[in-house]
């Protein structure tokens, strides 16, 4: 039994965006380096044995919403991108990410979603206050359900 979700963001972002934020942005979309410094998503933790066989909580930084290629639960392509909107009346970010992800990594990707929700257009803003971030649907279900985040919580599944 699996537990894989897909995700699929598709969100608007001002161009309030500083460079750092765009660089790190970039990391997490799998389209760009990694920056030295992390300030949207700071923590990785990950157990790890030490020698003695005890667990030990380490840092491994990776990027949330980097896969690509077949997706191997919920069919079609992972994939994502990110484009200025320099050239259209709402300036700022168009950004679509499509991925599978476990439920053990809503956390993580739910620090991104927030930053992201934050810095949403207003299109984007619900009338009761949430902001829809994208959708997400169970690997065996037909249709997805919309993915919003709401007084800084995303609306994951229980």
């Amino acid at each position: 039994m699996s537990d894989v979700y897909e995700l699929m963001v598709a969100i608007d972002l001002r161009d309030e965006i500083s460079e750092g934020e765009l660089a790190e942005l970039r990391w997490h979309l799998g389209i760009g380096d990694r920056p030295q410094r992390l300030s949207i998503v700071t923590r990785f933790p990950v157990v790890v044995w030490d020698d003695e066989g005890g667990p030990v909580i380490e840092e491994d930084p990776r990027p949330l919403l980097a896969g690509r290629g077949a997706a191997s639960r919920v069919g079609g392509v992972l994939c994502s991108a990110l484009e200025s909107r320099a050239d259209l009346p709402r300036k700022g970010w168009a950004l679509m990410s499509r991925q599978e992800i476990h439920p053990d990594e809503f956390e993580q990707a739910g620090e991104l979603l927030r930053w992201m929700a934050a810095r949403a257009h207003e299109t984007h803003l619900r009338g009761d206050g949430a902001v829809g971030v994208g959708f997400l649907r169970f690997h065996e279900a037909e249709l997805p359900e919309v993915l919003h985040v709401e007084g800084g919580r995303v609306g994951w599944p229980e």
